[in-house]
Parts: structure tokens; sequence; C-alpha cells
């Protein structure tokens, strides 16, 4: 039977661990999934819209172990006491084709999707950033934070939201945590001096939360709320004037914010600049965006982490979903074996 790590046990774990020491380890199960990039059978992920918002599979395979996560994304649902995002995912043996692994991911994806963010800002933002502005203080929030104090050191943010209660409560989670939390009514207060902007609004709309005017030369821009299309957070200008790193072209083309340009836009894949073969800043003047819309390939990290992170401790149960007949041709003996006739 199959392992499951579910969210009393992720909840567990994380606690154990501590979120910081973890979004570590899953930053060095990202490099190293990204460095053998080429290993991979990749597909966009496969979507399913409604006005309501959109459910997903993402599926990916290096030949030996397949992954797939189920994710939603409705952004009406917290005015119904829901969440926005919920999700969960499994590791199969490609060998034999069973489940081995299944994972709560509305938890591990925020973890994942913040140590994915600083990956890429050890690599793109300039040297000796110390302030870090957050658009947006929803979910996603206090994950970013962590995963940039523990891969770059920042504890300085800015925070605003439309949603003022959003703002206190990230002041409230993070500042016992060693955090200077400084709340914003605005993007421009926010933004005010800071080395890198995080973006992560849920509206399913084509907006500019940021725009063009309100960077300064030398910002690193972590766009994460745009993951859908018709769904933007950029200024279409501020991403002509800066150097554009995505996840997976193919899939960044259809939901991210370079939807908004013309297909002849160049942009870099980040495994590239993991492993050297591309620039992540050319110079300190330089503008860069990552435009991470989540790709499959972050989730297999992170249920790989997850699973051996997790093995031999008591946060595991068992789940009973592999139907396994004593002869395999004999799949009907199972509805017959505690039924006899007479």
């Amino acid at each position: 039977m199959p392992h499951l790590l579910d969210v009393p046990g992720m909840s567990r774990w994380i606690q154990h661990d501590g979120p910081e020491p973890l979004l570590t380890g899953l930053v060095q199960f990202l490099e190293e999934d990204l460095h053998r990039w080429d290993s991979f059978e990749k597909i966009p992920r496969l979507a399913s819209h409604t006005p309501f918002g959109v459910i997903e599979l993402m599926p990916i395979t290096d030949g030996e172990l397949y992954s797939f996560k189920y994710v939603n994304g409705h952004p009406m649902n917290p005015a119904r006491g829901l969440q926005t995002v919920t999700a969960f995912g499994v590791l199969a043996d490609v060998d034999n084709g069973y489940p081995i692994f299944f994972a709560e991911m509305t938890l591990l994806t925020a973890l994942r999707t913040a140590a994915q963010s600083a990956l890429a800002a050890r690599e793109m933002a300039r040297a000796g950033a110390q302030v870090h502005a957050l658009i947006g203080a929803g979910s996603q929030a206090e994950f970013q934070a962590l995963a940039f104090r523990a891969v770059l050191g920042i504890d300085q943010l800015r925070v605003t939201d439309v949603d003022a209660a959003a703002v206190e409560k990230v002041r409230r989670n993070l500042e016992p945590l060693g955090f200077s939390v400084a709340q914003c009514e605005s993007v421009e207060e926010a933004v005010h001096g800071a080395d890198i902007i995080t973006t992560c609004t849920a509206d399913k709309a084509r907006a500019a939360v940021l725009h063009r005017d309100q960077v300064r030369p030398g910002t690193h821009i972590n766009a994460i709320g745009g993951d859908c299309p018709g769904k933007t957070e950029l200024d279409p200008a501020l991403l002509e004037d800066a150097r554009v790193v995505v996840e997976y072209e193919p899939q960044t083309r259809l939901e991210g914010e370079i939807q908004q340009l013309p297909p002849e836009f160049e942009v870099t894949e980040l495994w590239r600049v993991i492993t050297g073969a591309a620039a992540g800043r050319t110079d300190d003047e330089e503008i860069t965006v990552f435009d991470s819309v989540g790709f499959a390939l972050a989730d297999f990290s992170a249920l790989r982490y997850a699973q051996q992170a997790t093995h031999g401790t008591d946060l595991l149960e068992w789940i009973d979903v592999i139907a396994d007949p004593d002869d395999p041709k004999d799949l009907f003996s199972l509805i017959t074996a505690h039924h006899p006739a007479g």
C-alpha cells in the first residue's frame, strides 16, 4: 500500500522541522531536478476553466517516478469561507505503475512556490538585497517571506493589500518570528526602497497592479499571481524593459505575464539560469522578472522531498487504494470473498 501524508501530518512535519530549514531543503531538491531538466517528459498542465475558477492536473515524469498534482484556483472562495487553492499530489513507480506516495499539497504547494521564488531570486536579484515588498497578503505571503529570509537573509518587509485585515494578518504572523513588517496603504508606498517585489494577487482578471514607473532600476520582481489565461499582474511596459525568466516557456506563454506580449518576445527558462547556461542578471541596473505560474517539475521535487523527509516517521499513514487480489487475474474475487453464496 502507498503512504499518505495528510494535512495533520504535513502540519506536524513543518512544525517539527521548522519552515525555514524545510524551505532550504526544498530549494536543494528543486535545484537538483532543474539540473537534470532534459531527463523529464514535460507538458503544460491540463486546465478546465469556468466562470468560478480553474481546476488543473499537472503531470510529469523522469522515467523512474511519475507525479501529478490536482489543484484548483477559485478567487471567490474566501468570501464563502473556503480556500482559494486546494491541492493533493501523487508519486508513482513507473516500473509497475503503482502509486507509492500520496500527499496533501495545499501547504506543500505554498512551500514549493516560495522555495522556487527564493531560488530564482538568489540568481536574479542584486547582491545585498535587504527589503522585500509584498503586493498581496493572502495565503502565500508568509511562506514567501520565510523563503526569502531562509535563502537570501531578508527580514525587512513592506506589505500592501486591498484587504487591510490581510496585511495585519501578515504582521501578526511574522513579527513574532523576527521580521520587520511595514504595513503600507498603497503599492507606491510598499515598493518604495524595495530591492525585491513579490506580486501575488488572486483576481482572475487582466490587471496591472505594478507599473513600469513604480519600479526603480535594479529591482527584481517575483510575479507569482498570474497563473492562467486572462490573469495578469504586471504592466506590459515593465516586462518589455526587463530580463524575464520563466519555468517552462510553452506553459508560461499561455498563462504567465508574457501572455500579454508577442510570441517573439525573448525569455529564458529557469533551468538554464540554475545550470549557468544563461545569466539571471547582467548588471546592477537591470530590472529582472521571474514570471512564475507554477510548473509540474516543482511539484515533482516537492513530493520527492516530502516522501524522503518523512519516510519511517509516524507522520505517514497507509492508504488502501490498490486492488490486490491473491490472483492478479481474479479481480472479481474481491467482491465475493466476504459474501459467500448460500
